[in-house]
């Protein structure tokens, strides 16, 4: 294991948090550069770690995610009953909006759109029963977030397309994704141009000018 591996455990650690849902072990050895083996000493270590603190590591076949001990369950039962109970929150409303005119949507895309982690709000909409997670059929790793019935119930409509100004909505929701891509390619473009040009440059300097 070298130097940067060392630290594995921690890592993993900040991964799951982050994630706010099950991650597949391979998932882990990709992202982390390491063997399988080398995750699943991790994981030993992040489990022994965690084992006297109010996070567990929880294990269920391949897949590994953080949830609340045993003894601080009850007070984790009480947020979320807390969560449930209050009104939804602008955050909440924006990620629902999202999920209603972009679903199926996944979480980073969702986290793109807002700038910021949703992975609490998301649970929230779910606990509530206002949103539905569902596998993604590009990525076994990830799920897609789409509205439930319950939700089409509330709102007293038959179809989703029913919601007011929908296709304007989805259409301006796709507009913004797609022009803050081209954005970013532009961009990255514009960053290997200029290294391609220094490194142009590099090679000149370096051959005194010489013509062969």
């Amino acid at each position: 294991m070298n130097n940067e591996n060392n630290n594995l455990d921690a890592h993993i650690e900040a991964i799951l948090f982050v994630k706010g849902e099950p991650m597949p072990v391979s998932g882990l050895v990709k992202i982390l550069n390491a063997t399988e083996k080398e995750i699943e000493g991790a994981l030993a270590v992040l489990s022994e770690k965690l084992s006297e603190r109010g996070i567990r590591l929880v294990r269920k076949e391949k897949s590994v995610t953080l949830a609340s001990s045993p003894e601080s369950s009850e007070f984790a039962r009480l947020l979320l009953e807390d969560e449930v109970d209050s009104k939804l929150t602008k955050v909440g409303l924006e990620t629902l909006a999202i999920v209603v005119y972009k679903g199926p949507v996944s979480r980073p895309e969702i986290d793109y759109i807002r700038g910021v982690n949703s992975a609490f709000i998301l649970r929230n909409l779910l606990i509530r029963g206002l949103v539905e997670r569902i596998a993604n059929p590009n990525d076994s790793r990830s799920f897609l977030y789409k509205p439930s019935f319950k939700l089409l119930q509330y709102l007293g409509i038959g179809n989703i397309s029913e919601l007011p100004e929908y296709g304007d909505f989805n259409k301006k929701m796709e507009e913004f994704v797609e022009e803050s891509e081209s954005r970013e390619r532009d961009e990255k473009g514009q960053e290997q141009q200029e290294q391609n040009n220094e490194n142009g440059n590099e090679k000149i300097i370096d051959s005194g000018g010489a013509v062969s």
